[in-house]
């Protein structure tokens, strides 16, 4: 839009608000000026009295200099502001007017008021009629008296429980957390191969319950998602337990308030809970893996519903998940891996690096059946208490993994199929083999450090099939 001058001054003012009743006498001196001005009114179309007023009923010369505060003087030249002073303060207005001595009698500088564009209810619809990237997601007429909640659970809009409605104002709250527009076409995501745009991935996270600065996280997974390698399809057509597990690194888990520490993969964060949530809706009711339709889980897991957690970078004794792969500290990454849990570790009485890694390959032994191997993967979320072990005698995350494989490395004629009464196993003709099989594939087994520092306890995240028949976890940037 343009503005109501190409060139002079122009000051934002209204009637609610005591300073700019304050700087009328102000207003006064520069209309005696050789320049024009003009008076914007956000509230009262007459304040103030005895001036020509512009009355910016609908806010959108306001919004259009993105006012945070009344009273405002900006010089415009060309149509656009050039410099501004918000308030009052007889320097700032000196400067911007190129006048001196102005408000004799006056104090030097009083606070202003906040703009009304700055109101929340107001701010959202403005942000809706003045987005430069037009909404196409279809709109659902609700009837006066229906519940939104409640019509979102009748057209199975959920995941069980119940949804922030998606509205327009909302949505275009959602997306000032991204600079992509909204009709960008994030990928086609399966099972579905629907086209997935950043409005449809906005929209599931203001019904999720996220805050903008989320937003990011939740599309670079969406993306990541969609890639052949991690497979959502598979992940969501399984009848096995899994489901996707989220975990950051980098920069934005400090940024958005992540929890990383006491009670890190439960609940009573909000960015972790809203983020696995999102991206769980995402997958959906954009992608179509919906139980009893796609989804054939058996049991399924709790983390479906959301399973996203940060790494414990700064108390971890060893380089973090994504440098792990290939990224640097200094990048915000997001990990996909298909998995389910947790599954506790208790050890607390090892002293030493040797019996805690005994501990860990006990349970590790169990991730989908102890006589299946070199199948699921399994990531071990290691404590402060028992990471402090490791640490002290100096064991790094490689030589934990070399300590693990050893330990779980079994001969083949023990894993069979019937081999010691139990039918489940390996198949029957690696009994003729004198080999060794290993519980997990090289890069079968991965370590991350999060929870709390209290607790000599530990958790397993068993994993889905790995490799290229199954999941690959997948990592990758938070850029959006």
């Amino acid at each position: 839009m343009s503005l109501p001058i190409a060139d002079g001054l122009l000051v934002v003012v209204k009637d609610d608000c005591e300073t700019c009743h304050l700087v009328v006498p102000v207003l006064d001196e520069l209309s005696s000026g050789d320049g024009p001005l003009a008076l914007v009114s956000q509230d009262r179309a007459d304040f103030p009295d005895g001036f020509d007023v512009i009355h910016d009923r609908a806010l959108d010369i306001s919004w259009h200099l993105a006012t945070e505060t009344t009273p405002t003087i900006y010089r415009i030249e060309g149509g656009e502001a050039v410099d501004q002073q918000v308030g009052w303060d007889r320097n700032g207005w000196e400067r911007v007017a190129d006048a001196t001595d102005l408000g004799r009698g006056l104090p030097a500088q009083r606070p202003g008021c906040g703009s009304d564009t700055m109101l929340p209810e107001t701010y959202e619809r403005l942000l809706r009629r003045h987005s430069p990237y037009p909404m196409s997601s279809r709109r659902v007429g609700l009837g006066a008296s229906e519940d939104p909640i409640e019509a979102a659970f009748a057209r199975g809009w959920t995941d069980g429980l119940p949804v922030v409605p998606p509205t327009e104002e909302r949505v275009a709250r959602m997306l000032e957390g991204t600079r992509l527009p909204a009709d960008h076409v994030l990928c086609t995501l399966p099972p579905d191969l629907a086209e997935c745009t950043v409005e449809k991935v906005a929209i599931n996270s203001v019904m999720a319950g996220c805050r903008p600065e989320y937003l990011p996280v939740v599309l670079a997974a969406v993306e990541a998602a969609a890639g052949t390698a991690f497979n959502i399809h598979g992940i969501s057509a399984t009848t096995y337990f899994t489901g996707p597990v989220l975990i950051v690194n980098g920069p934005v888990r400090r940024v958005i308030g992540m929890n990383s520490g006491i009670n890190a993969l439960g609940q009573g964060n909000r960015a972790n809970l809203t983020i696995g949530r999102a991206f769980n809706l995402v997958v959906r009711n954009v992608g179509g893996a919906r139980p009893g339709g796609v989804d054939q889980a058996t049991f399924g897991n709790p983390g479906k519903l959301s399973f996203c957690f940060p790494e414990d970078e700064e108390g971890s004794p060893w380089e973090s998940l994504a440098v792990e792969r290939g990224f640097s500290p200094d990048e915000s990454t997001v990990t996909l891996f298909a998995g389910h849990g947790p599954l506790e570790i208790i050890d607390q009485k090892a002293r030493s690096p040797e019996a805690l890694a005994r501990t860990l390959a006990l349970q590790l032994r169990m991730v989908a059946h102890p006589k299946l191997a070199g199948m699921s993967e399994a990531i071990v979320v290691v404590s402060p208490e028992h990471a402090r072990v490791f640490w002290e005698a100096g064991w790094t995350k490689d030589r934990i993994r070399q300590e693990m494989h050893s330990l779980l490395t079994f001969p083949t004629s023990e894993m069979v199929a019937g081999a010691g009464g139990v039918a489940e196993g390996m198949p029957g003709w690696l009994a003729d083999k004198k080999a060794e099989i290993s519980k997990f594939g090289p890069e079968g087994l991965w370590l991350v450090h999060a929870g709390g520092d209290a607790g000599m306890f530990s958790a397993i995240i068993s994993g889905w099939v790995g490799g290229r028949t199954g999941s690959e976890m997948t990592t990758v940037a938070i850029d959006y």
